[in-house]
């Protein structure tokens, strides 16, 4: 009796981006002399096959490490779902097919589902570890119609079907809810600041995340743009106004201010681990450094943010000892992106203009930077009964 063949079903499809400087033109000289050419001729690209225009699209981006891994997790599934469920190519797909795909996605059958995370070359790897949330759906469409658009931008195909997709609805999409008030962050800082300290790694770690905590609170900036920068990052320009310099999505660079309690948390940092007050622009140590041993060592994203969420589980104890439940229920949730949204809603509020703000949160729509222009639940709920009593005292008057 023969083994039983591993399932094929979901082997994998190469979606690594294309080098920049060859376009995958070294690749494209050895492609199967079979590979589909029927395309427009005045196409403005090389690809003949769905994953090539795939690749394209995904180097065509700009995009960050983990921008890359999301959008090919997303592709290989749906051209997964394309050669083995709807049995067609993205030239032979129409919109009832993608909305098909919209569905799929959203209870995926059982044999595209593991709860395990196998590796992809193992024959257990199956794309969904379950059904996708509304908000993930979302996502996985908006880059499925992203590689239609470009698909069809460059001439691959004749016609874009996604373009009449409707983008999948979220409750809530619209309106930013996780943040922190101003009391909340004031706890945090206050709950980081008294942190017992004992030993010189101690006092290392409590400066370095006190540092970050109120860096974020007052950047607003991306988890990685602030743990991937390097001291030299810190600068004046000499008329009293201090600078960080980051990078954002797409190698963006961006530079954003820094008020005076974040350059003093900065020089209190540093002194915890014996360097000056302030680096030069050509130093490259990095900004983020660990606490453990004598080497400027940069942490990673994921230490950093359990950094923050420890100040925020301690912040949420202290809440609970004050007898505050909601602030302390809110700080159990948050997360190191809480403080972007945090800083973004606390400044809309305060009439900061929507262009500064998306300038220094690096957004490439105004939009999105228009979803933090809000005002708190507790905010609107004091002003609609403080319109109340007004008008009920006029009625009572008159």
């Amino acid at each position: 009796m023969q083994p039983a063949m591993p399932e094929k079903k979901f082997d994998l499809i190469n979606l690594d981006p294309f080098p920049s400087q060859s376009g995958g033109a070294a690749e494209r000289r050895f492609r199967d002399p079979n590979a589909l050419r029927s395309i427009a001729e005045d196409a403005i690209t090389d690809a003949r096959t769905d994953s090539e225009i795939a690749r394209e699209f995904i180097s065509h981006g700009e995009l960050g490490p983990k921008s890359v891994a999301n959008t090919q997790k997303e592709l290989f599934r749906f051209l997964t779902w394309c050669r083995e469920e709807a049995g067609k190519t993205l030239r032979q797909l129409n919109v009832a097919d993608l909305n098909h795909y919209k569905e799929f996605i959203k209870a995926p059958p059982p044999d595209w589902v593991s709860t395990t995370k196998w590796p992809r070359n193992d024959p257990r790897y199956r794309p969904f570890s379950g059904p996708l949330s509304d908000a993930s759906r979302r996502q996985a469409m908006i880059a499925v119609k992203g590689l239609f658009a470009y698909a069809a931008q460059t001439g691959y195909l004749r016609r874009d079907p996604a373009a009449l997709v409707k983008h999948v609805k979220t409750i809530g999409a619209s309106r930013i809810t996780r943040y922190l008030t101003s009391d909340a962050l004031q706890l945090a800082i206050a709950t980081v600041s008294a942190r017992e300290a004992l030993t010189p790694a101690a006092v290392r770690r409590r400066e370095r995340d006190r540092f970050l905590l109120i860096t974020y609170i007052h950047t607003g900036a991306r988890l990685n743009e602030i743990v991937s920068a390097n001291m030299g990052a810190f600068y004046t320009e000499g008329n009293g106004r201090w600078w960080l310099d980051v990078m954002g999505k797409g190698d963006k660079p961006r530079r954003l201010p820094v008020p005076p309690d974040m350059l003093a948390a900065f020089r209190q940092y540093r002194a915890a681990y014996d360097l000056l007050p302030h680096a030069v622009r050509s130093d490259h140590t990095p900004l983020v450094l660990s606490s453990r041993g004598a080497a400027l060592v940069r942490i990673t994203d994921e230490a950093a943010s359990d950094a923050l969420k420890a100040i925020f589980a301690a912040a949420a104890s202290a809440a609970a000892g004050m007898g505050d439940v909601d602030m302390a229920a809110t700080l159990r949730q948050a997360s190191a992106h809480w403080l972007r949204h945090s800083m973004l809603t606390n400044h809309a509020n305060n009439g900061v203009q929507l262009k500064t703000l998306q300038e220094t949160a690096g957004h490439a729509s105004i939009a999105t930077t228009a979803a933090y222009l809000h005002k708190t639940d507790n905010e609107r709920h004091d002003e609609i009964l403080a319109s109340l009593n007004g008008t009920r005292t006029v009625t009572s008057q008159s």
